[in-house]
């Protein structure tokens, strides 16, 4: 083993000498410690990965989070607990979303496949009976002696997850939602008047809610007494946590608001809809217009805008939201030290998509931008990630948003473009498991593939090209390989409508295919057929192209002003891959 020997390392000798002379039995003696040394290396390897082996898992995922952290440069957001779990990670700066919608993404990177194999785009099918009968992360995970568990948001609820959030297939218990989810979209939020209201901005008294309490709360404290129960238990686990805040109402403890005083919130950087912005790319945030809040502004459809004090309120309650969300994970990676789980656990963080907040005039997700498709994702694992220091006593303290600003960084950080159809192969080779197999061009009756291809690679690198093996034959990918992310959106028409931002299957008529690499963003909008769930590139109906060194925000569309047909025929040949 390399490292572990003293240099030159004796060759074993075949025959024998007459007689040994000091020089001889020097090298003898040498030969032999190399050969105990390389002995203890193989052990201590062995060890490792055993450890590794029987590593629990902490999936914690949230609702409409885009990576507004401390940990991703943001200055503005008080979110320690979050930062302090990113100083012991290997965190991705560019990770994406597969669909900005919360049933698509969640189903999408919890089978490993891309909505074009799930078949769901909308909220109204089931991928087992509509597509194929997929195994899903935690299933595989189930399957392979681990005591699964779902808490809070995971799988959307409801028809895309057959009503049971794919219970028993993924999970080994009935999955725990709040009792208090019932009463989201009620009317909780009092007005100035004293009246209450199903308001978007929406802090609140907690002990003036239905039970005196909130979802995310309840959450927490049932994934917290579950950690408890494992703590007495021999098995491994999967434990998935899903937080719904910041998703909208943006409904949380009103005490949260003096984190951010109004006078410190400002516009997005880029609050006007762009020139060149196709039509059809556009979201005209319908979801956002129905709370009562936004209705009273008499906002017009479908480009507004929405009042510039009104944007800095929705803008400070999202980050009020993330702040409490905040709060949740350190209660919750705090317990899991004090249950002495934290250095056999690893944890992974992210979220199901992004929320744009105010940038190119929209509001909401649903679209194909960076706001609505880039997330945060970090990976701690003990021994891997983790330094030496952080392991000799507690791990994850719970540190108070309104005390604590601490600025931490990462443990690691990657520049590589990942998404997030690859955690199924991350997790289950940083858990010691067989990665699943890559899929194969039509895989609707393969029940075990993925079409995301682990990350673990890159826990350690930086660079943006990865070489290529020997051996290509693609002359224009020989040298390096180019990673990209790919995302999509469907639209029924070509005009932004009524049911543009959330169409059902039957109604989708254009779907936007979106390539984002380390340079660029190119989309295409072509035609769709939802009978047969096939796309038409020979009918574009419009395309996006954004260079990032120079365009960051995406604001300036140069699709009609620059060739790009190489660039179509990359994401043709991706997508057919």
């Amino acid at each position: 083993m390399p490292g572990l020997c003293p240099s030159p390392c004796p060759p074993r000798g075949g025959g024998r000498r007459p007689q040994a002379r000091p020089r001889d039995m020097a090298a003898a003696a040498l030969l032999r410690l190399c050969l105990r040394l390389l002995a203890a290396g193989c052990v201590l390897a062995v060890e490792a990965a055993r450890r590794r082996d029987g590593m629990n898992v902490l999936f914690i995922v949230v609702d409409d989070l885009r990576p507004v952290l401390g940990c991703y440069g943001d200055t503005l957001v008080k979110s320690p607990n979050i930062d302090q779990l990113a100083s012991q990670s290997v965190v991705f700066n560019d990770a994406y979303a597969q669909q900005a919608v919360c049933a698509p993404s969640r189903v999408s990177f919890l089978t490993g496949r891309r909505p074009d194999t799930t078949r769901l785009y909308d909220f109204y099918s089931y991928w087992r009976v509509h597509a194929g009968n997929y195994s899903t992360m935690p299933q595989y995970f189930k399957e392979n002696g681990y005591m699964t568990m779902s808490v809070g948001k995971v799988f959307h609820p409801g028809v895309s997850s057959n009503y049971s959030d794919d219970y028993p297939y993924s999970w080994s218990i009935p999955p725990f939602h709040p009792s208090t989810e019932k009463y989201e979209n009620d009317k909780t939020c009092r007005g100035k008047d004293g009246r209450l209201y199903a308001n978007l901005v929406c802090p609140v008294d907690v002990t003036e809610m239905p039970g005196g309490t909130l979802p995310d709360i309840q959450t927490t404290e049932e994934a917290i007494r579950l950690l408890n129960v494992m703590k007495t238990k021999k098995q491994k686990f999967f434990l998935a946590v899903g937080y719904h805040k910041p998703h909208i109402p943006l409904r949380y403890p009103q005490e949260f608001l003096k984190l951010y005083p109004l006078e410190n919130i400002t516009l997005a950087p880029d609050p006007w809809v762009p020139k060149k912005l196709p039509s059809v790319a556009y979201n005209p945030w319908m979801d956002i217009r129905q709370r009562d809040d936004v209705k009273a502004l008499n906002v017009s459809f479908p480009y507004g805008p929405l009042p510039d004090d009104f944007q800095r309120q929705i803008r400070q309650s999202y980050y009020a939201a993330v702040s409490y969300l905040d709060m949740q994970v350190g209660l919750l990676l705090n317990a899991l030290d004090d249950v002495g789980l934290a250095s056999s656990t690893m944890v992974v963080f992210t979220a199901d998509h992004g929320w744009s907040l105010g940038e190119h005039g929209e509001w909401a997700k649903y679209s194909n931008f960076d706001v609505a498709t880039r997330v945060p994702l970090m990976f701690y694992v003990p021994g891997m990630t983790a330094s030496a220091a952080s392991r000799r006593g507690r791990i994850f303290p719970y540190l108070d948003p309104f005390s604590h600003n601490l600025g931490l960084v990462p443990q690691g950080q990657s520049k590589k473009v990942v998404e997030l159809v690859s955690l199924f192969s991350t997790l289950a080779e940083l858990a010691g498991l067989q990665v699943p197999p890559v899929c194969p061009e039509t895989s609707f009756h393969v029940a075990l593939c993925t079409e995301g291809a682990s990350i673990v690679q890159y826990f350690n690198s930086s660079e943006e090209k990865v070489e290529m093996e020997d051996g290509c034959d693609d002359t224009d990918r020989c040298h390096t390989e180019e990673l990209v992310a790919f995302s999509q959106y469907p639209r029924p028409s070509d005009t932004p409508q009524w049911n543009s931002d959330k169409p059902k299957l039957k109604d989708i008529r254009i779907m936007g295919y979106s390539m984002r690499t380390i340079d660029y963003r190119y989309t295409v909008w072509v035609r769709f057929n939802p009978n047969n769930f096939s796309a038409d590139f020979e009918d574009v109906h419009a395309g996006e192209l954004y260079v990032v060194e120079t365009d960051p925000n995406q604001d300036y569309n140069i699709y009609n002003s620059t060739l790009h047909g190489h660039l179509f025929k990359k994401l043709l040949g991706f997508l057919k891959h």
